[in-house]
């Protein structure tokens, strides 16, 4: 590496992506199923949005939060996964100081989005379960596109900070970041100086918005339970339980990956880089890959479109 590259600087003009460190001479063989998940993703959350545009039936609020769900997960992957190819395939491993700044707040703002979306999904089935007779006055058009704006906008303005926060440290150390995209806590540790107001900022996102999220989340699906058990017939609890499934799925596949590659960057000191930022890696890779497939598999409605536009073609 290039002594410019350790030389003292206080705003760098760019940073250098390692990728995956220590798993350099493998990164071609990683981006066979990175970029197939990537494809999956693109392809599947496209289909949702089609299918949900296409069909009228659909033009219900639990399918416009599902897909306010795919464009999340489309901003998501695509915010790092080409520039990550690139580095891959052709070692274009630079990004400007700018750019670095651009893709941290998209992947961070739309992370908190998507949990949002996914405590409004639960409202969504708290009020189709538990009050059905106020599910068409309670969700209507109005209040599915107020919900909409109050996600989006938490998303923007509870993450507006961290560029804020990373642009004021000085950066004498190094322009070397080792990891495959800018994460907010891998570019605050190379900075100078203190940096116990970024880090801690950054805590109080993890705990104070995603662990609400977890809270509304759990507290909706302990009254969702108690209502799905209190029914009279065994095939009526299975029928309504089987109308959740497919959220609490996607719950899980997000909130489990981002949970654990939060605590094991900031309190896994032990734990080998390699595996951070693999870690990383599948917590934006995985949920936008699975969720079309989630809801495609266990959502009838979805479902029928789909079995109906193949075989309409075929015919």
């Amino acid at each position: 590496m290039s002594e410019s590259n350790f030389t003292n600087f206080t705003n760098p003009t760019t940073f250098i992506l390692l990728g995956i460190p220590g798993l350099e001479a493998a990164h071609v063989w990683i981006s066979i199923p990175f970029c197939a998940m990537y494809a999956i993703a693109v392809l599947g959350n496209f289909t949702i949005l089609f299918i949900v545009k296409r069909e009228p039936s659909l033009h219900r609020p639990m399918f416009y939060f599902l897909c306010m769900l795919a464009i999340t997960d489309l901003v998501l992957s695509t915010s790092t996964v080409p520039k990550m190819l690139s580095n891959f395939w052709f070692n274009s491993r630079e990004i400007s100081f700018s750019a670095c700044l651009t893709q941290m707040y998209f992947i961070h703002s739309f992370f908190v989005m998507e949990s949002g979306i996914f405590v409004a999904m639960a409202f969504d089935r708290y009020v189709a379960i538990c009050d059905p007779l106020r599910y068409s006055t309670t969700l209507t058009y109005a209040v599915v596109a107020k919900i909409g704006l109050a996600v989006v906008l938490r998303g923007s303005m509870i993450i507006l900070p961290y560029p804020f926060l990373v642009r004021q440290r000085p950066y004498c150390r190094t322009n070397i970041m080792p990891h495959s995209y800018c994460e907010y806590i891998a570019v605050v540790k190379l900075a100078c100086g203190d940096i116990s107001v970024s880090s801690y900022y950054g805590l109080f996102v993890l705990f104070c918005v995603r662990g609400l999220d977890m809270i509304f989340i759990s507290v909706s699906y302990t009254q969702i339970l108690r209502t799905i058990f209190s029914l009279p017939t065994k095939d009526a609890r299975l029928k309504t339980l089987g109308t959740c499934s497919s959220h609490f799925c996607a719950i899980l596949s997000f909130y489990i990956p981002a949970l654990f590659s939060s605590l094991t960057h900031r309190f896994g000191h032990n734990v080998p880089l390699h595996f951070h930022v693999l870690i990383a890696n599948v917590y934006l890779l995985v949920p936008p890959m699975l969720n079309p497939i989630i809801y495609g598999v266990r959502t009838k409605q979805i479902q029928d479109r789909l079995l109906w536009l193949f075989t309409h073609k075929g015919t």
